[in-house]
């Protein structure tokens, strides 16, 4: 007998039921809404693929940008009087990052450190392919499909962390970066390392799901509380510095870096146990980084042990410091809240 029709109409019928059935939960969770234009389904694998080609192109433009005058600027002063500079990389890498991404996904709303939204010299940039990943990519396509509204996603791209780093010639703490934020909590974010350019490097981390394939597997090791490596912020290591040998003690080694993505990947790849910041920060340096360690059943939170809210409506800035782990980030927290909430 040939059941080959049967098949493909059993097959057909199973895709439509299910279908039927995402569209019917998402129905109830949204308060008995129905889909409109607005609230158009996203596939989340399609914007992982798009994400990588967004940070990665954003790269490329990057390295572009060491071949010609940087034209720096500044954008003032931090807190701590570090100046903040911006570049004509900065604007590249935006220009493709933010403009590819709206092209290609014109309903989503994205959040980027650099604010352009009607710039004549971007209005070229083509929307992104999102029928293959890279290469080095590829397995994505093994992975399932996940549908969303697009409604309930925030885009969060970071086009050059670690500006000033990058205009003093220090390319190993700069990164591209794109986050997906579902309801506020980041379920996917891609870190670009565009030098050096002879070998870039990009990791991924696709919450509940897995990470790229470059993403280290690091033992959980207990006698590393006792002597836990941290990694600071360049700019205010002195301060940071005393107080995480305070908190967790004095076989403490605190490492000094730049751009939150190069820290973060530290402690995802196991170079450090823990990276603390104590200052303001903003949330498109944190969201990737976020979205990939917890991926790998890590955590960014707070000092104060709070999860970052990633919603658009959310204020761009964290100012209640932030403590990042693989492991053992209860007991971290436990330690650095306290002379958290003892600083003037």
């Amino acid at each position: 007998m040939n059941f080959s029709g049967t098949l493909r109409i059993n097959k057909f019928a199973c895709f439509t039921l299910l279908f039927i059935l995402f569209v019917i939960i998402y129905w109830k969770s949204n308060g008995g809404a129905y889909p409109t234009e607005k609230s158009e389904i996203i596939n989340l694998k399609t914007l992982l693929k798009a994400a990588i080609h967004a940070a990665e192109y954003g790269g490329s433009k990057v390295v572009e940008g060491t071949n010609r005058d940087l034209n720096i600027k500044s954008k003032g002063k931090t807190k701590e009087g570090v100046n903040d500079p911006v570049t004509d990389a900065d604007q590249a890498s935006h220009c493709v990052m933010f403009y590819g991404l709206s092209k290609t996904f014109p309903k989503l709303k994205i959040v980027s450190e650099e604010h352009s939204k009607n710039d004549p010299k971007c209005e070229d940039q083509e929307p992104f392919n999102t029928d293959t990943p890279p290469p080095e990519h590829r397995m994505i396509e093994d992975m399932n499909n996940e549908l969303v509204f697009a409604k309930d996603i925030t885009i969060w791209i970071d086009p050059l962390d670690a500006t000033k780093e990058y205009t003093e010639g220090l390319y190993q703490y700069v990164t591209t970066m794109v986050c997906i934020a579902y309801k506020g909590i980041p379920i996917i974010g891609v870190i670009h390392y565009p030098f050096p350019r002879e070998n870039p490097q990009t990791y991924w981390g696709w919450l509940a799901k897995r990470t790229s394939s470059n993403v280290a597997n690091v033992v959980h090791r207990e006698e590393n509380k006792k002597n836990p490596r941290v990694v600071v912020s360049i700019s205010h290591q002195g301060k940071v510095s005393d107080m995480a040998k305070e908190a967790f003690g004095s076989g403490t080694t605190v490492n000094n870096a730049a751009g939150a993505g190069y820290k973060v990947m530290g402690v995802v790849n196991g170079t450090y146990d823990v990276y603390l910041h104590t200052t303001a920060i903003k949330k498109w340096d944190l969201c990737a980084g976020d979205a990939i360690i917890r991926t790998v059943d890590g955590k960014m939170t707070t000092a104060k042990g709070d999860n970052i809210d990633y919603s658009p409506e959310a204020d761009v800035k964290v100012t209640e410091g932030v403590v990042v782990t693989r492991y053992d980030h209860d007991y971290y927290l436990s330690k650095i809240s306290k002379k958290f909430n003892k600083k003037p």
